[in-house]
């Protein structure tokens, strides 16, 4: 059901931030599995065609994909594409339906706050260990909870507030608000 009328200005330009913010994530996910596969790809060259063992291909590519996979949540959060919460609204009465998604939706806002909060912390004190064969401190691949959690309480909120019309007037919206 589309919205009774259309968004606020306010809305309209928060919903313009957040899908900005979506395209620009989708484009660091493609990267950061693109890069993920080409190291993949160099550490089984490197072992079994070349016999030199290049030892950082592993730890790399796990970090890689951690970065790639937590960042990747945020999108599905900004498009609504979790199949577990649909096909349990879809079973729901209407009535119930706009209170559940809502529910759901400050439910994981709130989820998403603490891990972005709890993971700065935990950022902190990776600073001080240090990764195996890197030598690095683990700042950076433990900034991906933060970062990512913050990304997609962020999205979340977009996605209250782009669907809000609809979710008020008793509609039940999927796919990035259609």
């Amino acid at each position: 059901m589309p919205p009774t009328h259309p968004p606020t200005s306010a809305t309209a330009r928060l919903v313009r931030v957040g899908e900005a913010l979506n395209r620009v994530v989708q484009g660091v996910c493609v990267a950061l599995m693109g890069g993920m596969v080409l190291t993949i790809w160099l550490g089984v060259a490197s072992r079994y065609v070349f016999g030199w063992g290049i030892t950082w291909t592993e730890e790399f590519s796990r970090y890689v994909m951690i970065w790639g996979a937590l960042l990747a949540v945020s999108v599905g959060v900004f498009r609504r594409e979790h199949i577990g919460f649909e096909l349990l609204l879809m079973k729901l009465p209407r009535g119930l339906q706009k209170a559940t998604r809502i529910g759901l939706d400050l439910i994981a806002f709130s989820f998403f706050l603490f891990l972005s909060v709890y993971g700065t912390s935990m950022t902190i004190e990776g600073a001080n260990q240090y990764a195996t064969i890197f030598g690095m401190t683990m700042l950076v691949p433990f900034a991906s909870v933060p970062v990512a959690s913050a990304i997609s309480a962020f999205q979340c909120f977009v996605a209250l507030m782009r669907d809000r019309d609809a979710l008020v007037a008793g509609g039940l919206v999927t796919e990035a608000g259609r």
